[in-house]
């Protein structure tokens, strides 16, 4: 990874701009997670939507949708992955301040049940703000690097990071293979539950070792 030029850190950083200061290669696809099994909606996930959602998008805040929307479908996947897992939410990820990579980040999740320390390897999830995802890509690969780098120091050098950006209605999904960034141009909509369930679980629970 080269320096940034110019300070950054994970709210502020724009898709090129992310592009251009780590050399990195964009490739759109399509239905990359087409192939994923949805996953049956927990019935207690089920009622708490029913009733949150009309409030979270009546409110229509970031603050709302995150704690309605968002956080109560990572907690049914951390369930239903028998807690195998653990969710961070709003900590400061800062992993190398010279090259931008560092800031808060939404959601981090960790492929490891500690619920104290955040240990690697960790998945990246970003609220899109202003509920533009296309404008908070460059803030998820941002992530989604710094979380390479964290892996890697940790002694997991796993092939794949996966990001997430979403409003809580809509969720999209992106891989960071080397220096190819994979951005699905799909996006799965809450309707579609089952389905960003069944990726979210697919993606925690793949082979990384």
């Amino acid at each position: 990874m080269r320096p940034a030029s110019h300070k950054l850190d994970f709210s502020n950083i724009l898709l090129d701009t992310v592009r251009k200061t780590f050399g990195l290669t964009i490739s759109d696809k399509i239905d990359i997670f087409a192939s994923v099994d949805e996953v049956e909606c927990p019935p207690l996930l089920v009622e708490v939507l029913r009733e949150n959602l009309p409030l979270a998008l009546a409110s229509n805040t970031e603050k709302s949708r995150s704690e309605m929307i968002i956080a109560p479908i990572l907690i049914a996947v951390r369930k239903y992955l028998n807690n195998q897992i653990s969710l961070f939410s709003g900590i400061d990820f800062t992993v190398d301040s010279a090259q931008g990579l560092n800031g808060n980040c939404d959601f981090i999740i960790s492929r490891s049940p500690e619920l104290l320390i955040l240990n690697a390897p960790v998945v990246t999830i970003v609220e899109a703000k202003k509920e533009n995802i296309n404008a908070t890509l460059g803030q998820c690969v941002a992530e989604m690097l710094a979380a390479k780098l964290f892996n890697e120091r940790e002694g997991n050098n796993i092939q794949t990071i996966y990001g997430i950006v979403t409003t809580g209605t809509n969720w999209k999904f992106l891989k960071l293979i080397g220096q190819v960034i994979e951005i699905d141009l799909s996006e799965y909509y809450i309707n579609d539950i089952g389905k960003i369930i069944g990726i979210l679980s697919n993606i925690l629970t793949e082979e990384v070792f």
